[in-house]
């Protein structure tokens, strides 16, 4: 299949079709998190949001790992040197990633292709994505107390939504190590497959997904974003009165009545 790449220090970009691939690319460290990967990972998104010929992302990890949380490499010196530092830090990422869930909330839909240790801001960016498929490889820890901190990232929304509250708790408070079995029984994930069929199931799904038209497709995932926690039953269909609406008006929509009529398959794209 050809791809058109972009170069990035931190992470890979290519399209692939109509698919977005994001592969955090630092393998040596398992795809350890840093200022750099966060910056050129949100910016990856909203390129991906942004066009107009895609309709899905796919996100994976270089080599053995998924990602294996901050790279923690600088925190001694960082620690050490905080009352020198004037505030406002250009890394966002200090202080938690709050822009990568707001980004992915806001754009095409996302797929995970967890292929081995998500930890840490590795656990919480999944949680975070739309579908999570694991390789059998995979593990799983939302270690933050094991380094004194707090969840970050939109995990205390994300993880207890996916989850559910008391699994959330469960992992958070422990900080323990998960095998993708027991994610998959904790619903952190979607599916559990075999570790060489990952890819080729997480680019099925986001083809099948591409098949669809992209506006409508897009729609409904920001409908769940945004009623998800909505206590207002009467804003919730609101906003999907709005949105129905503005579909309505769309080619996506004629095409599929006239396809329907005509008894023939919908041309999309």
């Amino acid at each position: 299949m050809a791809t058109d790449a972009a170069e990035y220090e931190h992470i890979l970009y290519e399209r692939r079709g109509r698919i977005a691939l994001v592969t955090l690319n630092r393998p040596k460290k398992l795809n350890a998190w840093t200022p750099v990967m966060e910056n050129e990972f949100i910016d990856a998104v909203n390129r991906t949001a942004m066009d107009g010929d895609l309709s899905v992302l796919v996100v994976t990890g270089a080599g053995r790992g998924y990602c294996a949380g901050a790279d923690i490499g600088g925190w001694s010196a960082e620690i050490a040197t905080r009352e020198e530092r004037a505030p406002g830090s250009p890394w966002i990422a200090r202080d938690g990633s709050p822009e990568v869930p707001i980004a992915l909330s806001r754009g095409k839909p996302v797929i995970a292709a967890i292929n081995g240790p998500a930890i840490g801001i590795g656990l919480t960016m999944s949680m975070a994505c739309d579908i999570r498929i694991a390789s059998d490889r995979a593990t799983f820890s939302a270690r933050f107390v094991k380094v004194g901190l707090t969840p970050e990232c939109g995990s205390s929304r994300y993880l207890p939504l996916v989850a559910g509250l008391s699994n959330a708790l469960y992992l958070t408070l422990t900080g323990r190590i998960i095998e993708a079995d027991e994610a998959k029984e904790r619903r952190l994930v979607d599916r559990v497959v075999p570790h060489e069929t990952l890819m080729d199931e997480a680019m099925a799904l986001a083809e099948e997904i591409a098949a669809n038209p992209v506006d409508a497709v897009w729609g409904a995932k920001r409908l769940f974003h945004e009623n998800a926690v909505e206590d207002d039953l009467r804003r919730v269909v609101t906003h999907e009165v709005h949105a129905i609406r503005e579909q309505r008006r769309l080619p996506a929509h004629a095409e599929a009545v006239a396809a329907f009529v005509e008894k023939r398959e919908p041309r999309f794209h």
